[in-house]
């Protein structure tokens, strides 16, 4: 499959991917939906208010709008057969939007000349635990090797409630949060800017037309209500974090933000890279069964660069397909008692690390709490983030000749304010 519109075989965005974002025009204008291809992005609205997606059902105004969500909530359906058009009307051998100069022209806006926006309402936000790599470092460093995972972790999903309110866009800087913290030859608390402040790389997806109260989604129709993935950096503090989480879990150490990638990648874009997850042992009860393969082939870097380095160093690369539970794993078990999910809401997977040193998620296991500095190739160290440190985190899918990508989720760190 190929488009009229050239793309570079190392962009993220081929004909393949097409995925949805909230944009607003830098010329001015309101914002409403867009999908990138290659270098560009092509104006939903343009194409809905010129008819083109009557023939798949869309007949009322769903891509002149400032978020996703209206059309998250037609479901699954929908979804392909807007899909279908799009590529359809992208290929090269398509003539209605190549041959238009005045359609084109009005649809077509290059991604330079917009500004990238948060892609949905987000109701509500959940945080999982779901990569054992990772929880079972971060159980070694706190309860020792032979009490590393709790022993709920291999039955259940492990996971809490975010805070929607700090979900922010790949762009936005993130301030230092103040907080309580207890350090360890303290006798008492004492409050002040977080000094162990710390990055996750994970992976979100959003809900679409979610469940009724009371009615879980079967694990079997898990998958249907999975809109799009984005690249996740749920930042945390881990020194707030070790004081207040006992006993009820993460609260403010997670709550100051949480950045996402602005593109959502169709789960559909990614079937050619569908592939089983790891095995569980024990066998989960019945309800959390799988009945295929649920894991993606998707590559993960991060990268850091403090105010002093000229370009950015690689420290994290790693795997989606390293996580024990699959997500729709995390959809079953979060509704299984009836809680309702709605469209726009925001699953996260919690760090994603994978068995060696490289492949960890975040630098709490990177510099294993502290005792390990992360080299610089300039020649400073990074235990923890410092203010001025700019994170970003990319992934992508590698197919014959092409990339399914989800761009970049940036951010860095401001100083705490006074």
């Amino acid at each position: 499959m190929k488009s009229f519109i050239q793309v570079d075989p190392s962009s993220h965005f081929p004909i393949q991917n097409l995925p949805y974002g909230v944009f607003r025009p830098l010329s001015g204008g309101n914002a409403r939906i867009g999908v990138a291809i290659g270098d560009y992005v092509l104006d939903l609205s343009v194409i809905e208010a010129a008819g083109l997606f009557k023939e798949a059902g869309i007949q009322t105004d769903i891509f002149n709008q400032p978020t996703l969500n209206a059309f998250m909530e037609l479901g699954s359906n929908a979804w392909k057969k807007v899909r279908t058009k799009l590529q359809l009307l992208l290929s090269e051998d398509e003539p209605t939007l190549r041959d238009d100069e005045t359609l084109r022209s009005q649809a077509l806006i290059s991604q330079n000349d917009v500004e990238l926006l948060l892609p949905a309402q987000i109701g509500d936000y959940t945080d999982f635990y779901a990569s054992k790599e990772h929880a079972t470092n971060v159980g070694t460093m706190f309860r020792g090797k032979e009490n590393a995972l709790m022993p709920n972790w291999t039955h259940l999903p492990i996971g809490y409630h975010g805070r929607a309110s700090s979900v922010v866009v790949s762009g936005t800087d993130v301030r230092r949060p103040k907080g309580q913290m207890k350090p360890p030859t303290a006798d008492a608390p004492i409050f002040g800017p977080s000094k162990q402040l710390d990055m996750e790389l994970e992976m979100g997806w959003f809900i679409g037309p979610g469940n009724e109260q009371g009615k879980p989604i079967a694990i079997t129709d898990a998958e249907d209500q999975i809109f799009g993935l984005v690249l996740v950096n749920d930042w945390s503090a881990r020194d707030i974090q070790a004081w207040e989480y006992q006993p009820l879990g993460p609260f403010l150490a997670k709550s100051f933000a949480t950045s996402i990638s602005p593109w959502v990648v169709p789960l559909e874009a990614l079937e050619p890279f569908r592939v089983q997850g790891p095995k569980q042992e024990p066998t989960p009860l019945t309800y959390l069964q799988k009945n295929r393969a649920s894991s993606f082939n998707i590559n993960l870097e991060v990268y850091l660069k403090s105010q002093e380095m000229e370009t950015a160093q690689k420290i994290v690369s790693t795997n989606f397909n390293y996580l024990y539970w699959s997500m729709a794993q995390q959809i079953s078990h979060h509704t299984i008692t009836g809680c309702n999910l709605r469209p726009g809401d925001l699953l996260a997977s919690g760090t994603i690390s994978g068995p060696k040193k490289e492949e960890r998620g975040s630098l709490l296991e990177l510099s294993w709490r502290g005792t390990e500095p992360i080299e610089m190739n300039n020649g400073e160290q990074r235990v923890w983030l410092e203010d001025g440190d700019l994170l970003t985190m990319t992934g992508w899918c590698q197919g014959d000749g092409y990339r399914i990508g989800f761009g970049e989720v940036t951010g860095r760190i401001l100083p705490a304010y006074d």
